[in-house]
Formats: C-alpha cells, sequence, structure tokens
C-alpha cells in the first residue's frame, strides 16, 4: 500500500506553493544560520485561513485534501475545516500527528514543542513508527511547530541531524494555536485524532480503507491557553469523522462505539476547565477523551455504517465565547 511512496517528496511541491505565496498570505519568511527556512505563520505575521489549510496539507503529508467552507452545524460558528485522505494511516499517524519531541532545555531559557509533518518519518523517533512499519527516504523535510517563538539553533541542528539532511533543506513552520493559522491547522487534525485513537484501542491498522473529517473553525484567542481550549473543543464536542474500513459488521459496531469522545470519564466540560482540574498536567487528562465527537464507521465487506456520539453545541458556544 505504501511501497515507494515518499510523504516528504509528495509535500515538497506544497511547501514551495506556501513559499511562493508568502506575500499573499500573510506570512512571514527568514533563514536561519544555516540557510533553513523559517515560516512565521502567526507569531509576528498574522497568516490567513488559507495558510492554515495549506500547512494542513503540508501536516498530512501531502496524502489528505483540505478545504474551508460554511456549514449549518452550529449556526454561530459556520465555517468548518474538511479533511480527507485516502492513506489516512501513513498521512496521519507517519506525518500529521504531532508526536516528535522537539524540546531543548539552555540555562532558563526553556523551548518545548512536540514535531508534526513528514520529518517524523524521516527522524523514525518514536514507538508508532514500529506498527506503522513505514520509512522515508528524502533529500529535504518540513516540520510544523505550534510554538509562539522561533526555535533555538540547537532544535535546528536535531532536526537536520536525526532526519540526515542539510541544513538548507529544512523547512520549519510555525503556527501558534492562537493565531488564524494555528486554529485551522490544529483543528484540521480532526481525522488523525480518530486515527490516533484507533490506533491507542488496538484496531488493525490495516484494515482502514479511507478517511474523512470536519470541525468547526474556532475564532482566534487571546492567549495560548484559551487557544488551545477552543481548538480541543472544536474537535472533542464539533468534530466528526467518517471511516471506511475492511472488517465485519461487529468489529464495525465496536469500533464506531468506543470511538468518540463521550466514552472518557473527562467529557462534558470545556478542555480549558478538564486542563486546569489537572493542575495544567496535560499527560494526566484521560486518553480516551482526545477523539472527534461523532464518529461514523461504514464497513465496505457489507456496506452497513454505525454511528455514534453527537455534536455537543451548547460546550462548543461556551468555549468558542470564552
Amino acid at each position: 500500500m505504501v511501497d515507494n511512496l515518499s510523504i516528504n517528496k509528495t509535500t515538497k511541491p506544497l511547501v514551495e506553493k506556501l513559499l511562493e505565496r508568502a506575500n499573499e498570505l500573510n506570512i512571514g519568511v527568514d533563514l536561519s544560520e544555516g540557510g533553513a527556512k523559517i515560516i512565521d505563520a502567526g507569531i509576528s505575521s498574522p497568516g490567513c485561513l488559507e495558510s492554515g489549510r495549506l500547512i494542513t496539507e503540508i501536516c498530512m503529508g501531502g496524502l489528505g485534501s483540505v478545504s474551508l467552507s460554511m456549514s449549518q452545524n452550529l449556526a454561530d460558528w459556520p465555517i468548518s475545516i474538511h479533511v480527507h485522505s485516502t492513506n489516512p494511516v501513513i498521512s496521519c499517524l507517519a506525518s500529521q500527528y504531532a508526536g516528535w519531541n522537539l524540546s531543548f532545555v539552555k540555562e532558563e531559557d526553556n523551548f518545548n514543542a512536540l514535531g508534526s509533518g513528514p520529518c517524523r518519518a524521516l527522524a523514525q523517533k518514536e514507538d508508532i513508527f514500529k506498527d506503522l512499519n513505514y520509512t522515508d527516504k528524502f533529500f529535504s523535510t518540513v516540520v510544523v511547530l505550534e510554538v509562539d517563538r522561533k526555535p533555538p539553533q540547537e532544535i535546528i541542528d536535531k532536526i537536520t541531524n536525526d532526519c540526515g539532511i542539510s541544513e538548507k533543506n529544512l523547512t520549519v513552520i510555525l503556527t501558534p494555536t492562537r493565531s488564524l493559522s494555528g486554529c485551522v491547522q490544529v483543528v484540521g487534525r480532526v481525522l488523525e485524532v480518530g486515527m490516533h485513537k484507533l490506533h491507542e484501542i488496538g484496531f488493525p491498522l490495516s484494515k482502514v480503507i479511507d478517511g474523512f473529517g470536519s470541525a468547526p473553525v474556532p475564532p482566534p484567542a487571546p492567549d495560548f491557553l484559551i487557544g488551545m481550549g477552543r481548538t480541543n473543543d472544536a474537535i472533542l464536542y464539533g468534530g466528526q469523522v467518517h471511516l471506511y474500513v475492511d472488517v465485519d459488521d461487529d468489529e464495525a459496531f465496536e469500533l464506531a462505539k468506543r470511538l468518540p469522545s463521550s466514552t472518557s470519564k473527562d467529557y462534558g466540560k470545556p478542555f480549558s476547565e478538564v486542563f486546569k482540574e489537572y493542575k495544567f498536567d496535560f499527560y494526566k487528562i484521560d486518553k480516551l477523551l482526545f477523539s472527534p465527537a461523532k464518529v461514523i464507521v461504514t464497513t465496505l465487506k457489507t456496506g452497513k455504517t454505525f454511528v455514534s456520539g453527537s455534536i455537543e453545541s451548547d460546550l462548543i458556544n461556551k468555549s468558542f465565547n470564552k
């Protein structure tokens, strides 16, 4: 299914398009000491919805199509992002998932980030790649970081060394969660969040054939914590995922039942409140919470469809109006 498929190769034209349209998309471009391209999509440059859309396609390793449209699901928040991938396992789990720890401590200056994008498939630093059985080799790569400042040179060096590329062939895209670009690309992970939970509960990845997801795009936030709350709530309480799987009816039914965020003991409150209750320790939050609000599973064996979960408009309104 993925023989000879390089997500870094398929992503390269998308990165070039983003750079070519930098002025139009209200994003800034700078160079590191060794020539890596640093794209500011929400720190000093405002970015836009379209830059967020393109960055989402980059995050998906060039194996996903992403669009924005007006939706009737939530009356007060009509802008929705729609993501589709015919190879959701590689697109979402080998590329889009923010799983590469890229943190650096230097005296009193800490830089903390999780890397997303096709760079992860070159670096192979995460246990998940053992299950994916996927590697990539290419001369250039891109990493997406949800941070509000440029990474130190030490992080640039780590990425290039672990990926086996020269610094001039690296592109770093910065999308703060509170920014317009960040809002779009984080919520654009709605399918990836569903795929990650599917992996966590032990569903065989080879049985996932196709996937589609959508979620409301929240307004940009005044700070990181509110931004993180809104983008998580957009998926947990407003996100929908439709998966096409090659399993029997009982397995498809069980998957639909176990996937929605409502299966979590932490479900039912805005994410910012849950975060505070755990004293801002992200890793103490129940893992089962991180999933779309509504899940539709169709099995290709019989054509039957199973639906579980629901959109919670009251919680979305509470979060987005905070």
